[in-house]
């Protein structure tokens, strides 16, 4: 059968939308060993980008015939290319608020050096401000294998106010900082937390979670922030690190103290400056305790899933709402602080979560559950399989997040109501305390990947930085490979490890995969998003502990180039110094490498 002329002419023009005649590459990245992540992990040589898009991928010799006199020519130098990194779970708004302020221990390998940094920067931090040390360090990680002492801490202070995080299990306080917060001897105990008292009754500067971490970040809530134009330098800086890391998207989970819309000032005003280089669809947090739905409420009447400063512009990155989470009701909070019992969960949390996720379904809201605990699991599913009943879910999207110990019934249910799970590297930080507490039996399918795997659960990785762990995704990549903690200790099942391509893919597709997203970005491969990064080593071939050294070389993000070193740095605009001077920032850096 013949087809007609007016046929034959539309198809040939809709080949040319489809694929266009001629195209010249904005930026070409070649010489390269490129990983694309898809389906056939095909290995390229070469990349061709356009309109923040990915022309094709190929060899060099073809890949290069698509430049003109405008096209930006990288030599990659032989060096292994990624898909950007997706964290699923990450507070980088709130983080970048306070990043110039804090000293990271992160990656740091001995306490001595970590005391010496925190002697260094004593010295320099002007009267009126704080040294502080907020998490992503565990005692595991140093070659002492032990936590510092306040006697340590105070020496190597002085009197210079003084807060110390250690993961959301607890807090030091040196002698400065308790007189600055006017924390004594009649100060009482929150609810479910402890400032640990001498025998003379006067407090040590420890304060413990017990295990409700709220003592230690209302604590960090009360100490001084920075100026407006300090928060937008800081969460540049942040972006910058993130960056550094081959991170091009975050999931922002919201956080504690983390105020819709007043405190998303700073990346409201960057991406309308189109200064914005992470992606970043982000969900809003419940703050205060009896007061989520009306919360919710309140943001379902103003404002609108997709809302946000990009409104689908091409040529700016996503910042938008996502949903509702990870905090939906203060009673449903199970913390993960393993050095103590699992906390039970108030009567009364059932009806108050009935009542918010009701709302958020009905108005068809995506939300996340924060979920550590089997036990807790059980009753948040009971909920939501009561709620289906009168009104389906319908294909909605939402996950838990954590579920480290979500036994192979519970995955059944959140498969069953087509859930999906943003896991986290939690257990490279507390391993060894999960086992203290729940022994090596426990520990060894923590998190059970294999069943996810099995069952066909869409699963996301992250880290949950930057308080409870690192924001460093190498470690994840790392721990979901080698079973290991930070410490070197391997507790995890053989068969929950994972391969490094599979690996990297649950940070890439799995996690735009969470949200519905995964049609465009994930693979390197002709029109996906060109996201991706130069890595500083062939994270296929290299050991397991060289893994934990791996940052980018150069980072785009939209076809941009956001991030490049020194042996790249004539492709990226010089990063301006963290402010105000006296910033650990500028001294420190972030993550430390080995």
């Amino acid at each position: 059968m013949k087809l007609s002329f007016k046929i034959l002419v539309f198809l040939f023009l809709l080949s040319l939308s489809v694929f266009p005649q001629g195209k010249k590459a904005v930026l070409i990245v070649h010489h390269a060993v490129i990983h694309t992540l898809d389906d056939k992990n095909t290995i390229a040589e070469a990349m061709a980008v356009a309109d923040g898009k990915i022309l094709k991928t190929g060899k060099n010799s073809e890949i290069l015939k698509l430049k003109d006199k405008k096209t930006t020519i990288i030599d990659a130098k032989g060096k292994t290319i990624i898909p950007g990194i997706f964290d699923s779970h990450m507070h980088i708004i709130r983080g970048g608020r306070f990043f110039n302020t804090e000293l990271r221990w992160d990656g740091v390998r001995s306490l001595k050096k970590a005391l010496a940094m925190l002697r260094e920067q004593a010295q320099r931090t002007p009267k009126g401000q704080w040294v502080r040390v907020v998490g992503g360090w565990n005692a595991y990680q140093f070659e002492e294998k032990r936590l510092p002492t306040l006697a340590e801490i105070n020496e190597a202070t002085g009197d210079v106010p003084t807060f110390i995080l250690h993961l959301y299990g607890h807090a030091y306080l040196n002698k400065a900082g308790l007189e600055a917060l006017k924390i004594d001897a009649a100060t009482p105990n929150p609810i479910a937390g402890l400032i640990e008292k001498d025998p003379n009754g006067n407090p040590t500067g420890l304060l413990v979670a017990e295990p409700n971490a709220f003592i230690l970040y209302s604590t960090l809530s009360k100490l001084p922030e920075l100026s407006p134009e300090e928060k937008i330098n800081s969460t540049k800086q942040f972006m910058t690190e993130m960056n550094r890391l081959g991170v091009t998207a975050i999931m922002d989970a919201g956080g504690g103290f983390q105020n819709f819309p007043d405190d998303y000032g700073v990346t409201n005003g960057l991406c309308k400056d189109n200064d914005l280089t992470i992606r970043m669809p982000y969900y809003l947090f419940a703050q205060k305790a009896g007061s989520e739905l009306n919360d919710y409420t309140k943001w379902i009447n103003s404002v609108e899933i997709g809302e946000g400063c990009d409104d689908h512009d091409s040529d700016k990155v996503e910042y938008h709402i996502q949903g509702a989470g990870e905090n939906l009701v203060m009673s449903a909070g199970d913390f993960e602080n393993f050095d103590k019992p699992r906390p039970e969960l108030s009567p009364a949390m059932e009806g108050q979560l009935k009542e918010v996720l009701s709302l958020l379904i009905k108005n068809r809201w995506p939300f996340r559950i924060h979920a550590t605990y089997n036990e807790s699991i059980i009753r948040f599913l009971n909920v939501i399989e009561d709620i289906n009943k009168e009104t389906p879910l319908n294909g909605l999207l939402w996950f838990f997040d954590h579920a480290e110990t979500v036994s192979t019934e519970n995955l059944k249910r959140i498969k069953a109501l087509n859930g999906g799970i943003a896991i986290q590297h939690r257990m490279a930080y507390q391993g060894e305390s999960f086992i203290k507490r729940y022994g090596k039996t426990a520990a060894a399918s923590t998190v059970p990947l294999k069943k996810i795997f099995e069952l066909g659960i869409k699963v996301g990785m992250g880290t949950d930085g930057t308080r409870v762990a690192s924001y460093n995704p190498w470690v994840g990549l790392y721990w979901l490979t080698t079973g290991k903690t930070l410490g070197g200790l391997k507790y995890m099942n053989d068969e929950n490890i994972v391969d490094r391509t599979t690996a990297l893919k649950l940070f890439t597709y799995g996690s735009a995969q969470l949200i519905n997203i995964e049609k465009d970005r994930g693979m390197l491969t002709a029109n996906k998003l060109a996201d991706f990064s130069i890595l500083s080593d062939d994270y296929f071939s290299t050991s397991e502990e060289k893994i934990l050294n791996i940052e980018s070389k150069l980072t785009v993000v939209n076809g941009k180039v956001v991030y490049a070193d020194n042996d790249f740095r004539t492709f990226a605009n010089e990063k301006p110094k963290a402010i105000p001077d006296w910033s650990p920032v500028n001294y420190f850096g972030g993550y430390q490498k080995n």
